[in-house]
């Protein structure tokens, strides 16, 4: 059992710098003034000013009681180690290493929150789908997807919203915009962005090929409230209805209640047709329309600072980020990183932590 004194101590020493890198001490004492603000009665008479203070209330009590579980866990560890090896006692050693192995994985978990280190990593993310090269195969990858993201969002037990589907000729769908509303939603979506690729024995081939499609994602930060960021005038938008096709989800109606926004400047197009109303449906694409113009904003300022300072790392990344291959072998493997698992329908089924997690680290490495 002694080789345990030396993996608590290793334990001790990752929950001292978790302390450290995730400030810890600075949380605690911010979580001391949330609490007065959450208590206050007035605090819902402006719910944007409460929706920020409930949010941030949430967000330190989970990191504050994460940290001091995984010390209480350890703590009751290291003292049980202790009086066995006293009493020499080896009764207790199953129980010890099922302990240790329980907080290592609590660790690792408590590790990737270091890994949001973008400034809107913190944030709901606004996701669209699209079908690319490859016909209705592409149509029907892009339906997969869609499928995938849901199931990975339900995983986490995010909030998961499909505002517009455009859906395929044959099969499957043309497109289809998200948003997945949870703490760090876009920090994890934001390794998705890109072009995916799958490889299988098409199901719409009468002589059973093997086809190649692709699909993308694109990925921007929701924010509620982009007032200050992004100025729309009202003139430069085309705004028109149509009737709802049926598969943006349970609400959808067969009214002309569907929105379709156009940002002529920009030529920026969005959709919603989920909501109740022709007006909560122009209320929720004019909120993804400012997300877009936002990104389209922040994406020139930076393509202005490349051009003063030289391209980044970030700006030669290729669009085609990974490949899952369902024939003639099954793997599922990602260009950035290399990482990879032969079980492709785990990852169908939104199994993407470790795909996700792999992206954060490798970021970490390029912006060290």
């Amino acid at each position: 059992m002694r080789d345990l004194v030396d993996e608590l101590a290793g334990m001790r020493k990752r929950l001292g710098e978790a302390e450290r890198y995730l400030r810890i001490d600075d949380k605690r004492a911010r979580l001391v003034e949330v609490e007065k603000e959450i208590s206050r009665p007035d605090l819902w008479d402006d719910p944007a000013v409460g929706r920020a203070v409930s949010t941030e209330y949430n967000s330190l009590t989970d990191d504050v009681q994460l940290l001091e579980g995984i010390d209480g866990r350890l703590s009751d560890a290291e003292t049980l180690l202790e009086m066995a090896l006293e009493e020499e006692d080896t009764s207790v050693e199953g129980e010890l290493r099922d302990a240790a192995a329980s907080i290592a994985r609590e660790l690792d978990r408590l590790e990737v929150l270091s890994l949001f280190s973008g400034e809107y990593d913190g944030l709901d993310a606004v996701c669209e789908i699209h079908a690319g090269a490859g016909g209705t195969d592409a149509q029907d990858w892009a339906q997969m997807l869609l499928r995938m993201y849901q199931r990975w969002g339900e995983r986490r037990g995010f909030e998961f919203e499909i505002d517009d589907v455009t859906e395929g000729q044959e099969a499957g769908i043309l497109s289809a915009t998200f948003i997945v509303k949870g703490r760090y939603a876009y920090g994890w979506l934001a390794s998705e962005q890109g072009t995916h690729r799958l490889v299988r024995i098409s199901p719409f081939d009468s002589n059973a090929r093997r086809q190649t499609s692709f699909a993308s994602l694109v990925v921007v930060p929701f924010l509620e409230d982009l007032s200050d960021e992004v100025d729309i005038d009202e003139k430069d938008l085309r705004i028109d209805t149509y009737r709802s096709s049926g598969a943006g989800g349970q609400h959808v109606n067969v009214t002309d209640s569907a929105v379709r926004i156009t940002h002529l400047p920009t030529g920026i197009v969005v959709s919603c047709q989920n909501e109740r109303s022709q007006m909560q449906n122009k209320a929720r694409a004019m909120q993804v329309l400012a997300a877009k113009l936002a990104d389209k904003q922040r994406e020139e300022r930076r393509a202005e600072l490349e051009q003063i300072s030289g391209p980044t790392t970030q700006a030669a990344w290729g669009t085609q980020i990974r490949s899952y291959v369902q024939a003639p072998y099954q793997l599922v493997k990602d260009l950035r990183t290399d990482h990879e698992t032969g079980n492709v329908q785990a990852v169908l089924d939104g199994d993407l932590d470790p795909f996700m997690e792999s992206w954060l680290r490798w970021r970490r490495t390029l912006q060290a």
